[in-house]
């Protein structure tokens, strides 16, 4: 399936550092706008206790998480959907991704420079959010062009798409935030196929100080990030972009001692990209034995036929029985053999909606 979020924000903000540690990456950071012009790419896993808890179970060959692919997309200034700064180039890329995660600068440092003169992240969001919103609604007034004339031909589905889209560019140009609609799932797939930007799920990623990385810690920048987000449902992730830099380079023993230091649980960028996983309606089932141990990701909600289907085609179309143990049956019982003396193997058919954690083998015959 592939999960892709798009880093953005303000030049100098802290995205090429904030991409590095999450990818441990060699994405260029350095002290001036533009510093990335074409968009860097990595992956990161998404840690799951669960599924290292199966590895270390069975032991296996082959160890395969979930991941998520991180696009590093170049600072966006005023103007940019009027080709500012490249701009019009850095917003396509944004097109193609699930989920944008929108770094806001709070940290104060005389020697990285703001592009705009000063910490102020409502200045800063409202740049951003209307750059995105007029390179959105330029597209849709294409693209209304094009379905107008398929509309007064007496077609009843462009007709209807089009009411849509006006609804949509009507609440773009009243600066109304579209991810604050539920949208249906044909309302979905028609701005997913424009690549509506505005419409994307969105995380706020606030790039702090060390000293303001403790949930106590507070003040009118932080403040105001946290109650625009409250409003509109946006996860909120507090992280220190130099130390998750530090903390990346780490080996596993070594990143459990800082942690520990800092008085964190977990990296915040292993939290970004689980919030991330979430925010997409994603849910992962596995698959163990000797040979590996597996994530799969799949939407919430599918059925076991779907969920063979991420594994091969094959099993999808030939999919006779599922055989599920849930991981807290499977802990319980110790091995697949005592899960099914115990009764807590049980055999599901096409209608049974595969639920976050379950470990599955299919039955398939084609």
């Amino acid at each position: 399936m592939g999960l892709k979020c798009g880093i953005v924000g303000l030049p100098n903000v802290g995205k090429s550092t904030i991409f590095n540690a999450i990818t441990s990456g060699a994405a260029d950071a350095a002290n001036y706008p533009f510093c990335t012009i074409e968009p860097n790419v990595g992956i990161k896993s998404i840690k799951d206790k669960r599924l290292e808890n199966l590895r270390d179970i069975f032991v296996p060959e082959k160890f395969t998480p979930t991941y998520v692919e991180f696009v590093d997309i170049a600072g966006l200034v005023k103007g940019a959907s009027g080709g500012e700064g490249l701009g019009n180039k850095f917003l396509s890329h944004i097109r193609n991704v699930d989920l944008i995660i929108q770094v806001i600068r709070i940290f104060e440092e005389s020697s990285v420079v703001h592009v705009e003169g000063g910490i102020n992240p409502e200045r800063d969001l409202d740049i951003i959010n209307t750059e995105l919103a007029l390179s959105d609604m330029e597209i849709l007034s294409k693209h209304m062009q094009k379905v107008e004339k398929i509309a007064k031909s007496g077609d009843k589905t462009a007709a209807s798409n089009l009411e849509f889209f006006k609804i949509i560019n009507a609440q773009l140009e009243s600066g109304g935030a579209l991810t604050d609609k539920n949208f249906n799932e044909t309302e979905k797939v028609l701005l997913k196929s424009l690549g509506i930007i505005s419409a994307k799920p969105i995380v706020y990623v606030l790039n702090v100080s060390e000293e303001m990385l403790s949930k106590d810690f507070s003040n009118k920048e932080i403040e105001y990030i946290m109650n625009i987000a409250a409003t509109k449902n946006i996860p909120v992730i507090r992280l220190c972009a130099k130390l998750e830099a530090e903390l990346s380079a780490l080996g596993d023993e070594d990143r459990e001692v800082f942690l520990k230091d800092y008085g964190l649980e977990s990296s915040a960028l292993d939290t970004a990209a689980s919030v991330s996983f979430d925010l997409l309606g994603l849910i992962s089932f596995f698959t163990a034995g000797k040979q590996e141990v597996r994530a799969w990701e799949i939407k919430k909600g599918w059925k076991a036929p779907q969920a063979a289907g991420t594994i091969h085609t094959d099993f999808e179309k030939g999919f006779i029985r599922a055989e599920v143990i849930s991981y807290d049956d499977f802990i319980k019982a110790g091995s697949e053999a005592n899960a099914a003396k115990m009764g807590l193997l049980r055999l599901e058919g096409k209608d049974y909606v595969v639920q976050d954690g379950d470990i599955m083998h299919f039955r398939f015959n084609v």
